[in-house]
Parts: structure tokens; sequence; C-alpha cells
């Protein structure tokens, strides 16, 4: 199983690109801890999480090529 996983902003910077991809994750829970420990940066930042499109919080299943977005916060003038 095979997740998409598309960076925005700092978080981008921080994976080293915009797009990675990530294999046996099936929820957004271990989504995040996978991530945290390849990229510990990522652990002081804030971020939203979308799948597909659609933003989720708390614990979200992962189906195989599923589109997850990083999301930084983001501040408008």
């Amino acid at each position: 199983m095979t997740i998409k996983i598309l960076a925005f902003g700092q978080i981008s910077d921080i994976l080293s690109g915009a797009e990675i991809e990530l294999d046996n994750i099936d929820n957004t829970e271990k989504l995040t801890v996978e991530l945290n420990q390849k990229f510990p940066e990522l652990i002081r930042l804030k971020y939203a999480v979308a799948v597909n499109g659609e933003l989720v919080s708390g614990r979200a299943i992962l189906k195989h090529q599923d589109s997850v977005a990083l999301l930084p916060p983001f501040s408008g003038g």
C-alpha cells in the first residue's frame, strides 16, 4: 500500500521536496509517527492534514494511493 505525501511551505523544505511516497501506512496516526521518526524537525511544527483534498483531524483511515497533504499554518494580509 503506497500513500503519496504532498508537502507545502516549510514542510516541503524539511522533507527535501514537495512530494514523497510512503508504504504500509494505513492511518494518519501511523503517518505522523513515521514522519516524525524520519523528519524530527516536524515534531516542533503545527500543520493540518488533508486526505484526498479533505481536512481531517484525529485518526483517519488511509487507503492505497491516497494523497495526503501536509499544510503549514496560513497567514494572510
